[in-house]
């Protein structure tokens, strides 16, 4: 088993990660949290024109045809600067949605929109009572002639507001049926209101109050998503690792680079053997993290089995992240209190990622559970 990237994929972290450093510093992720978008629509085109927005769809339908391992790339340089905008919900979300769920009319329909940066998703799933385990959704989409009405409250739906297309995970009248309904994000009877997040990440409750959708809006096969719908939260939930990994990397490289400048008693605090031993530990955990959301990503990229590698890389992921960003704010000290220094930015992203597709704690079970503990 091969971890490393591949050639093309060096180059195309190299490049990504310049563009990103350049166009989006981490002062701009703190900007946007008054921003009533919440992104620059100047950065998210640019995002577009560099073609990201089509990396896994193939290129018949418009994209650029890469894998999996490709995405991780570009989310772990978008983690890097905490770029702010709609690349997760809707790249990754809906693209992987309509990919593992649509039919063949569907994904040609909207994944070429998708890579043309034509249309915004947005993915209305968790509840109140359904916290990354779809059997504890309530919200349902009753049939009625003609299509489905649909009646419920989502919460934490990232980037609703500015959504074209909102994916709305509803439970059939069999026990266990999941279907996922495209509505449109201006649909009558839909209540969309933003919610105040640690990272400033545009998540919102969605209400919907008898909103009406067409047969023909149902994404693949009516009441049998379920198994798609668990394979999109394995990858969201890797996906989301490799995002962390490169919020991780940038509070790491700011946290030595500051290590080494800070002097205390006529010497950088990075001399000291306790500084020392905790940038050590840091590194030990991220380089942890990233090896194992790349043999996950891998093994999703070969569509083999991949359960356990995806619980073994949130559950892992998710520990360091509080870890290690708890450990660059002792180092930093004061500094790093104020809210003008750039780490609160990584530290409120590490926090949401902890906990986002499911903590360490609700992955941890799914590794014991796959043991026969």
């Amino acid at each position: 088993m091969e971890l490393e990237l591949t050639e093309e994929q060096r180059m195309l972290k190299t490049a990504a990660s310049g563009f990103l450093k350049k166009e989006c510093p981490p002062a701009l992720a703190w900007e946007m949290r008054e921003d009533e978008r919440g992104y620059p629509p100047s950065l998210w085109q640019k995002m577009i024109e560099m073609g990201w927005t089509g990396v896994m769809v193939p290129e018949t339908y418009g994209g650029i045809g890469g894998d999996f391992m490709d995405l991780c790339v570009i989310l772990e340089a978008l983690g890097e600067v905490c770029a702010p905008g709609p690349f997760f919900s809707t790249v990754v979300l809906g693209g992987l949605a309509v990919m593992e769920l649509g039919t063949e009319a569907q994904k040609e329909a909207l994944l070429s929109r998708i890579a043309t940066g034509e249309c915004i998703m947005a993915l209305a799933a968790d509840e109140e009572e359904a916290w990354c385990d779809a059997s504890f959704i309530k919200t349902r989409g009753l049939r009625e002639a003609g299509g489905y009405r649909i009646s419920g409250t989502k919460l934490f739906v990232e980037n609703a507001h500015v959504a074209d297309i909102i994916l709305c995970v509803v439970t059939g009248p069999a026990e266990g049926s999941l279907s996922v309904l495209l509505v449109q994000g201006d649909a009558p009877g839909l209540r969309i209101t933003p919610l105040k997040t640690l990272a400033g990440e545009r998540q919102c409750e969605v209400v919907f109050d008898r909103v009406e959708v067409k047969a023909s809006d149902v994404l693949g096969e009516a009441e049998k998503a379920a198994p798609g719908f668990d394979r999109l939260l394995d990858q969201a939930a890797v996906a989301k690792c490799a995002e962390l990994v490169g919020c991780l990397q940038t509070a790491f490289d700011m946290t030595v680079a500051y290590a080494k400048e800070r002097e205390q008693f006529g010497r950088p605090i990075g001399s000291f053997q306790a500084v020392q031993h905790h940038c050590a530990d840091m590194l030990i955990d991220l380089d942890g993290a990233r090896f194992a959301t790349y043999q996950a990503a891998w093994r999703i990229a070969g569509r083999m089995p991949w359960s356990r590698e995806v619980a073994v890389a949130k559950a892992w992921t998710s520990d360091v992240a509080r870890k290690v960003t708890l450990k660059a704010h002792q180092i930093h000290g004061a500094i790093s209190f104020c809210e003008e220094h750039p780490l609160h930015v990584f530290y409120r992203k590490a926090k949401s990622g902890e906990v986002a597709f499911g903590d360490a704690d609700f992955h941890l079970e799914r590794v014991a559970g796959g043991l026969g503990l």
